[in-house]
């Protein structure tokens, strides 16, 4: 698995399958230790330029895929490198729960009360997996929820809780008993039935991200990251076109 830098944050040159096989093996893997994995986007590039909690969780991260096509250009742009796609957390989850089945232990962390029982018992029904706990995001004792996640020794603990999750992930890791940890944005939502993905049309032109933001006023605000984000690729790009023309 080679390993790449963009803007300061590291992203994985893995596919879909790799990403699957990755788990698999830290899945068998004996004893407590929690590996990460970050599905990184424009938006969390941006956020790690000022926010050090989320720039130490992307630097410590045992696996960090490209979660939008905004990534794999940049990859593309500032290294060279050819990510064969991109690695959402939207596509792993199910990718995951249909390649392990009933051999997979799951904790399902996040979103509204009520919700992430429903996509437990959605994703059990379909795939067949085991749900060994769940927890709604919306909790005040955090001291309470890692015991639970303990107790519970999940090989996959799925969080999704919007900005807070991949910090939430990182900064308890070492007391988290489960064997991969990562963090599904609005997945959560998604297999409860409370929201749908954008369309398949959508998906395969790689722009299921723009599609969110058109359908969704929430969403519009984070736009600019957006734009920002392009901005430092091409900066960079530019100092180091710069940099090579005066070696």
């Amino acid at each position: 698995m080679q390993r790449v830098e963009i803007l300061g944050t590291p992203v994985d040159l893995v596919d879909l399958e790799q990403t699957l096989d990755w788990i698999e093996s830290r899945i068998a893997q004996p004893g407590p230790h929690c590996a990460q994995i970050i599905t990184t986007n424009p938006e969390a590039v941006v956020r790690a330029q000022a926010e050090p909690a989320l720039r130490q969780a992307l630097r410590e991260c045992e696996l960090i895929t490209a979660d939008g096509v905004g990534i794999v250009w940049a990859v593309r742009l500032l290294t060279g490198h050819r990510l064969r796609d991109r690695v959402p957390g939207s596509e792993i989850l199910p990718a995951a729960f249909e390649r392990f089945g009933s051999r997979l232990r799951v904790y399902f962390l996040g979103a509204a009360p009520g919700v992430a029982w429903r996509a437990a018992r959605n994703a059990q029904a379909r795939w067949g997996i085991q749900v060994c706990g769940v927890q709604d995001g919306y909790f005040s004792d955090e001291g309470a929820v890692l015991e639970a996640i303990q107790q519970a020794q999940p090989d996959l603990l799925v969080v999704g809780m919007g900005e807070r999750q991949d910090t939430f992930i990182h900064r308890n890791k070492a007391r988290l008993a489960a064997k991969v940890a990562i963090g599904v944005g609005g997945m959560i939502d998604v297999l409860a039935g409370e929201v749908r993905r954008a369309p398949v049309w959508a998906q395969r032109l790689k722009i299921e991200w723009l599609v969110r933001i058109a359908l969704d006023r929430r969403r519009w605000g984070r736009f600019p990251r957006l734009l920002h984000f392009v901005r430092l690729v091409l900066l960079e790009k530019t100092l180091k076109n710069r940099g090579g023309g005066q070696r």
